[in-house]
C-alpha cells in the first residue's frame, strides 16, 4: 500500500511563501516584546499527564494528545486504567509549561520575571478556518508582579506589536472574573453553578440575550434568578459607564477594590494607547480557562469575526506546583489567525532585500563556477539575497516560478560565452 503524502488531519504543511511571512511576524514579535523587557524561554512540547489534567485547563483537558508509556513500562496485559498506559501528553497551551518552568527555576530567575515563549501546541479539536490541531502560540507573561502594572504592560506590549504588523480598528475587550462572580451572586445563583452560568454567558455574542435566557432556563435555573441576571445586561445596554452602573447595582456584592483596580488599568492604557485599537469594558467576556482569578482580556479583530488572542491574571496556579501562590498574568496572541489574516490581505513583507537569481547552464566549467560563486558571495555581503541554481530546459517557466518567490533580477551564466 502506498504511503500517504497528505498531512495528518488537522495539521498542515507550510509552503515557502507563508513561511517567509511567519518568520517576519516572529521577528517583529520578538523585537517588540524585547523592547518591553520580555526575555525568551523554551519548554518541552511533552508534559507530565498529571500537569496537563489538573483541572486548570478547562475544555482543553478533553483535547489532550496522550502519549503511551515506553518500553517495559508499557504493559497492555496488566493495565487496568488509562493511568497504567499513559504518563505524558503534548502540551495544549504554553501557560501550564511556563508555570512548571517557573516553579522549577524560580531561584534562578529575576523577580518579577517577564517571559516570552513561542512554540507549537496540540489539541485534538475539530479543524476549521484558522484552527488546527497543531498550531503556534505566542505568549508573554509576568510572574511576581501583584500590581496592575502587569496588566497595563501586557496590553500595551501586545497592541504595539499588532500595530507594527499593520492591524487597526481592533478591540481589546476587558473584564474581571470577580465581577462575573459578583453578578452571579447578586442574581441568586449558587456558587457551585457559576461555571455553568458562565459557559452559557460566553455564548452571548452568538445566541444573544434571548438565547442565553432560554439556555439558562433549560439548564434548570430559577426564573427569578435568570431574570435578575439578565436585567443587569439590559441595564448595561443603556448605561453611559458600564463599570459604574454595575458597581452601583451590585452594591456589597462587588468589592470597591475590584472596581478601582479595573478602572486604573483602563485609564492607564487609554492615557498612553495609540489609535490602532479601542479598549472596551465587556462584562460578557468569560475566557474558558478555570485558572483565571482576576482581570481577563481578549483581542476582537473585525476582519476575522472572532477572537485573535487573549489572557488574564492567574494568581493561584504557581501554588499548585510549589504550595506558595505567586502573582501571575499573561497575554497570548492568536499567531495562526494573525498569519491567516495577513495572507488573505495579500500582505507583503516590507524592506525585503533585493532578490537575485543566478541561472547556471549545465556543464559550466569548474573555473567559471568558482567565479560565479565568488560573485554571489560579494552580492550577499552587499545585503542582497542571491539564489544560485542550475538552469532548466524550460527557462521561461523557471523564471516565472522564481518571480512568484520574489526574485526580480536574473543573471545567466553559460559554459560558452554568448556572442
Amino acid at each position: 500500500m502506498a504511503l500517504s503524502k497528505k498531512p495528518v488531519t488537522g495539521m498542515k504543511d507550510i509552503l515557502p511563501e507563508e513561511m517567509q511571512i511567519r518568520d517576519y511576524v516572529t521577528g517583529v514579535i520578538k523585537k517588540t516584546y524585547g523592547e518591553f523587557g520580555f526575555t525568551s524561554i523554551e519548554t518541552p512540547c511533552v508534559e507530565n499527564i498529571e500537569n496537563l489534567s489538573n483541572k486548570q485547563g478547562g475544555e482543553n483537558e478533553k483535547l489532550i494528545f496522550k502519549i503511551l508509556k515506553r518500553g517495559e513500562k508499557l504493559n497492555l496485559e496488566t493495565a487496568e486504567c488509562e493511568r497504567d498506559l499513559v504518563d505524558g501528553g503534548l502540551r495544549y497551551d504554553l501557560t501550564v509549561p511556563l508555570v512548571r518552568f517557573y516553579s522549577n527555576h524560580a531561584n534562578e530567575l529575576p523577580s518579577p520575571f517577564k517571559a516570552l515563549q513561542m512554540g507549537n501546541v496540540w489539541r485534538a479539536d475539530r479543524p476549521q478556518r484558522g484552527r488546527y490541531r497543531q498550531f503556534m502560540q505566542c505568549d508573554i507573561d509576568i510572574l511576581g508582579e501583584p500590581s496592575n502594572l502587569a496588566e497595563i504592560e501586557l496590553i500595551l506590549a501586545t497592541t504595539t506589536t499588532l500595530g507594527r504588523l499593520g492591524f487597526k480598528n481592533f478591540q481589546i475587550r476587558i473584564n474581571e472574573r470577580r465581577i462575573l462572580k459578583a453578578m452571579a451572586a447578586y442574581s441568586g445563583f449558587e456558587e457551585v453553578s457559576y461555571d455553568s452560568v458562565f459557559i452559557t454567558l460566553d455564548k452571548m455574542d452568538k445566541i444573544g440575550l434571548g438565547g442565553v435566557e432560554a439556555e439558562l432556563l433549560e439548564n434548570g435555573f430559577q426564573k427569578e434568578n435568570v431574570e435578575k441576571y439578565l436585567a443587569l445586561f439590559k441595564g448595561l445596554g443603556t448605561a453611559d459607564n458600564g463599570l459604574e452602573f454595575l458597581a452601583k447595582e451590585l452594591g456589597d456584592f462587588l468589592e470597591e477594590e475590584v472596581k478601582a483596580s479595573l478602572n486604573e488599568i483602563m485609564e492607564s492604557v487609554r492615557a498612553t494607547q495609540n489609535d490602532c485599537f479601542e479598549l472596551v469594558f465587556d462584562p460578557t467576556l468569560v475566557r474558558g480557562m478555570s485558572y483565571y482569578t482576576g482581570t481577563i482580556f481578549e483581542i476582537a479583530m473585525p476582519e476575522f469575526g472572532g477572537s485573535c488572542g487573549g489572557g488574564g491574571r492567574y494568581d493561584k496556579m504557581v501554588g499548585k506546583f510549589t504550595g506558595n501562590d505567586v502573582p501571575a498574568c499573561g497575554f497570548s496572541i492568536g499567531f495562526e489567525r494573525i498569519i491567516l489574516l495577513l495572507l488573505e490581505s495579500g500582505f507583503q513583507i516590507p524592506t525585503q532585500p533585493e532578490k537575485v537569481a543566478y541561472l547556471l547552464e549545465k556543464g559550466l566549467p569548474g573555473e567559471e563556477l568558482c567565479k560565479v560563486i565568488g560573485r554571489a558571495q560579494e552580492e550577499r555581503k552587499a545585503g542582497r539575497q542571491v539564489l544560485v541554481v542550475r538552469m532548466n530546459k524550460n527557462k521561461k517557466f523557471q523564471k516565472e516560478q522564481l518571480m512568484k518567490e520574489g526574485y526580480d533580477i536574473f543573471k545567466e551564466f553559460y559554459k560558452n560565452p554568448l556572442k
